[in-house]
């Protein structure tokens, strides 16, 4: 027997899991499918290079940013153009912003809704839901703060969304006096807001349902994440990090050495690739230390992390770490809230700096060659990887973005999650959400995650009268 949840929601993108049950009614596997295909690498090819921050952040309307800004440190590589520090501070500034912006909206609009509201009816599964449990006020707050980190977003990024100011080399636009005490007075009331949303959550940390969701789902996995100096999370950049299942570093490495590190597998039911460890190697959708699978974004980030880079997030930091390696899912949710006030902080912090009015905004390009760029998207490692001509034309584009990275890890916790809440065959709305919520945990973001060609198989079933009738595939 076969149980679909067709569409999936609350996530950007489009998916359906489907779970199989064995005689007993129990479950025998499940998967997370992504039926849509798009296909951004190809029509990058033959663009312009300094193009790509402008195309490839429409690959999605929620994290633009980060595209925008991958795009933009690859061309760095690529035009041999190391941008100057204050525009480097300025491109770190408008990032804050985006991670800040983005852990907003999952916490309180997509996946945050099953930490709060948790078994609830489907219709109140939303942000009114939350407001009528909450109060006017805090939905008030949530969009407010939202809309000064966008506001902060506009003013460096020249658009609320799809941004156009960074470029190869630097910046095209910088901040004056007036702005820059805008952004200050802005960022210190978002850190005030993330402290009152580790309140909220915090009261759900110390019920009996957070360790009901934190036994929904564990998986011993390798961690990666962007590193600073001193081994302190860092959204846009930083050298990247891995770590064991034990906590134990595996790799330091710049970011431009990444794809010698990793290795993507390819299964005929998704259209998302499945990146692995290359020399731990593909064991299948399997976790612990002999398997090569690993995950990215906020839990990994603070897994592979010595510490934050401001007071008040490296205080909640080190109470998160007290025990060591996490590895529950769930704690997704307490990783985005630290890094949510550390967002805030670095915003303010920059703010300050005195090289943040600088009009040192731009390095000019040399000759065009071949860059990786890689930042932290709110969901993970995203990587963009371009091979550029002597006109300065894209030859070759390849993408690793944060939900394919976790592609595995999500497949994984879906199905264990289906094996806790499904027994006898007995199926309702309020076991299908918690089964959705293993993969809400991660934010993934489809329309990212789908946009791969090469040696993917597309397949077409055809149905008649309820049954499959044919079966079409080919590599596109």
């Amino acid at each position: 027997m076969k149980v679909s949840i067709d569409p999936i929601t609350r996530l950007e993108g489009h998916g359906k899991i489907d779970i199989f049950l064995d005689d007993k009614g129990n479950v025998d596997r499940a998967y997370m499918q992504v039926p849509e295909l798009r296909g951004f690498e190809m029509f990058c090819v033959g663009r312009k290079a300094e193009d790509m921050p402008i195309i490839t952040a429409r690959i999605c309307g929620v994290c633009p940013e980060a595209h925008h800004m991958a795009a933009a440190k690859a061309l760095d590589m690529a035009f041999h153009a190391e941008p100057p520090e204050p525009a480097k501070k300025l491109r770190e500034l408008l990032y804050n912003a985006y991670i800040f912006y983005d852990h907003c909206l999952h916490l309180y609009y997509l996946g945050g809704i099953d930490v709060l509201l948790g078994d609830v009816s489907k219709e109140q599964r939303n942000i009114v839901g939350l407001i009528k449990k909450f109060g006017v006020e805090i939905g008030k707050e949530v969009i407010k703060h939202r809309r000064y980190a966008m506001e902060i977003i506009k003013m460096l990024g020249g658009r609320e969304i799809h941004p156009v100011s960074a470029i190869p080399g630097g910046v095209s636009k910088g901040l004056n006096e007036e702005e820059r005490r805008e952004v200050e007075s802005k960022a210190k009331e978002c850190i005030e807001f993330a402290k009152k949303s580790m309140e909220i959550f915090k009261k759900v940390f110390e019920s009996k349902r957070w360790n009901e969701l934190l036994g929904l789902d564990s998986l011993q996995t390798y961690y990666m994440g962007l590193v600073d100096s001193n081994n302190y999370v860092n959204y846009y950049d930083g050298d990247i990090r891995i770590v064991a299942p034990d906590g134990k570093e595996v790799a330091k490495i710049k970011p431009e050495k990444i794809l010698n590190y990793i290795e993507e597998h390819v299964e005929k039911w998704s259209y998302v690739k499945f990146p692995y460890l290359k020399e731990i190697g593909w064991k299948g959708l399997v976790d612990g230390k002999e398997s090569g699978v690993y995950r990215v974004g906020s839990l990994a980030r603070l897994n592979v992390a010595d510490g934050m880079n401001s007071k008040e997030a490296m205080k909640e930091f080190e109470e998160f770490r007290k025990e060591g390696i996490v590895h529950e899912t769930f704690a997704y949710y307490h990783a985005r809230l630290i890094e949510m006030l550390n967002a805030a902080e670095r915003m303010h912090a920059l703010a300050l700096d005195d090289q943040i009015t600088s009009d040192d905004l731009c390095t000019m390009p040399a000759e065009a060659g071949e860059g990786i760029g890689v930042v932290e998207a709110a969901r993970g490692v995203l990587i963009h990887h371009y091979e550029l001509d002597e006109k300065g034309l894209v030859k070759k584009a390849n993408m690793i973005v944060a939900t394919t990275n976790n592609n595995a890890a999500i497949n994984m916790s879906v199905a264990n999650a289906a094996r806790k809440v499904i027994k006898g065959g007995n199926v309702n709305d309020i076991l299908l959400n918690k089964i959705e919520s293993a993969f809400r945990c991660y934010d993934p973001c489809l329309a990212c995650a789908s946009h791969a060609l090469g040696s993917t198989p597309m397949i077409a079933n055809i149905y008649w009268k309820g049954k499959l009738y044919k079966r079409l595939e080919k590599n596109v």
